[in-house]
């Protein structure tokens, strides 16, 4: 019995024991972890997987407004649609993998949406929004912009929508009007804010596509002549890797150069990236409608006719009150696309160039062809006239009784008959291929 109870109470210890290591090894391990860090991961862990799913879609995008000011943010697809008010599938032209090569400019209700070549922004009528301004290609994008609007003041009128917005402010305040002749002055100044940063956006693309243009005909011709001297593998090789950069350039200019065909084919498409002439709208209405619910009937039937009186004249002098007046983005959107077709027309031409030099090689490989050709008809043909002098030969060479045997010198004469037949035969053929035309003269 006590051997028993002593061998019950072991087990009773190393059971105490297993079941103590567990929390001793986590009390030793929540020791070691900490650090000045502990709070910040903490609140990590606190925070789920909200925070990291917050993090998980972040990209880097850098903020302009009208007057310079910049900041560089990262934010997250839900952040982007709640600033801009456009939908989350538009997000997919910038930040999917399917559209990363194509180009689109998209006209939404308060938004454009820009996707050209490495240019993916979103541009309202107050602030452009650039998706990764840290790259390469993108850098002269922001310098240009900077450039553009960084000598800029609130005071300075920025064209004919901040014009109108700076007096849609002060509708409601008698005597605070601009005369006709200073808003005329003023719409005729600058294009809109979202058309500067399309004209800056459409000018380093197409620029970037000639540069690419101008490289690959620098490669090209040098590729081809040599080509056209000496047909090698090696030259081979470098005239196809060239098809394939030229087949690539003129994909990516062919997508631009549609997408603005695209806008100049439809008016409507092209009033719709008229934010600013929207949102001066927008703002005149809010404003007539404040006007006319205010206590005040003198002073809205005021307001009310110097309204109509900027209007009216904007409408007869300036490009911006009509909606359907689309002639300023129309000369814009032309003068690119025709240099966009410049740029294609140029690469067709460095195309036409390399269809020609095929052509040129492909000539001289048929003519190296049908001379392979001829020198094998002629061996044909001298082969043909030794194989009757051997048949001869080895006839007379077989054990058979035959009287030439006995005559004295007989060998010689024969042999020398029998050549003089076989290349009397050999040139005869060769006659008759060259009349029939087989061979070349």
């Amino acid at each position: 019995m006590k051997k028993g109870g002593g061998l019950s109470s072991i087990r009773r210890m190393i059971i105490r024991r297993k079941a103590k290591k567990p929390a001793a090894g986590i009390a030793e391990s929540s020791g070691a972890v900490q650090s000045p860090t502990t709070n910040s991961l903490s609140a990590m862990v606190a925070a789920g997987p909200k925070s990291k799913k917050k993090g998980s879609g972040a990209r880097l995008w850098m903020r302009m407004d009208k007057l310079g000011q910049s900041e560089v943010l990262e934010c997250d697809k839900s952040m982007i649609v709640k600033r801009v008010g456009v939908p989350t599938r538009d997000l997919r032209v910038l930040l999917g993998p399917v559209f990363s090569h194509s180009s689109n400019i998209l006209a939404r209700e308060k938004a454009i949406i820009v996707n050209l070549e490495f240019i993916k922004a979103i541009v309202t009528a107050e602030e452009i929004l650039l998706l990764d301004p840290l790259r390469k290609e993108v850098v002269p994008f922001v310098d240009q912009l900077r450039l553009q609007f960084s000598q800029r003041s609130p005071r300075r009128i920025d064209g004919a929508g901040q014009l109108a917005i700076h007096d849609t402010e002060h509708l409601t305040q008698p005597g605070q009007w601009l005369t006709v002749s200073e808003a005329v002055e003023g719409f005729q100044a600058e294009l809109p804010f979202e058309f500067q940063i399309l004209e800056i956006a459409l000018e380093l693309v197409c620029t970037s596509l000639e540069t690419s243009v101008a490289d690959l005909e620098g490669v090209a011709y040098p590729v081809l002549d040599e080509l056209a001297r000496n047909v090698s593998t090696k030259n081979l090789e470098r005239v196809r890797s060239l098809k394939s950069n030229l087949t690539r350039l003129l994909a990516r200019v062919q997508k631009v150069r549609d997408e603005i065909e695209h806008l100049l084919d439809d008016n409507e498409d092209m009033a719709h990236l008229y934010l600013t002439r929207k949102l001066v709208q927008l703002q005149q209405s809010e404003a007539l409608i404040g006007s006319m619910a205010s206590n005040n009937i003198t002073a809205a039937a005021f307001n009310l006719r110097r309204l109509s009186s900027v209007r009216s004249g904007s409408i007869v002098t300036s490009n911006y009150s009509n909606d359907n007046d689309v002639e300023d983005l129309e000369m814009l959107l032309e003068a690119y696309f025709m240099q966009l077709d410049g740029t294609r027309n140029k690469i067709l031409s460095v195309r036409e160039y390399i269809d020609d030099t095929e052509d040129y090689v492909n000539i001289q490989l048929d003519n190296q062809r049908n001379e392979l050709i001829q020198l094998q008809l002629t061996l044909t043909i001298a082969s043909f006239a030794i194989a009757v002098e051997t048949l001869v030969a080895g006839m007379f060479g077989m054990n058979i009784d035959c009287q030439l045997y006995h005559i004295h010198g007989i060998f010689e004469a024969f042999v020398g008959v029998l050549t003089v037949v076989c290349v009397m035969i050999f040139f005869v053929v060769l006659g008759y291929a060259r009349w029939k035309k087989l061979l070349g003269s």
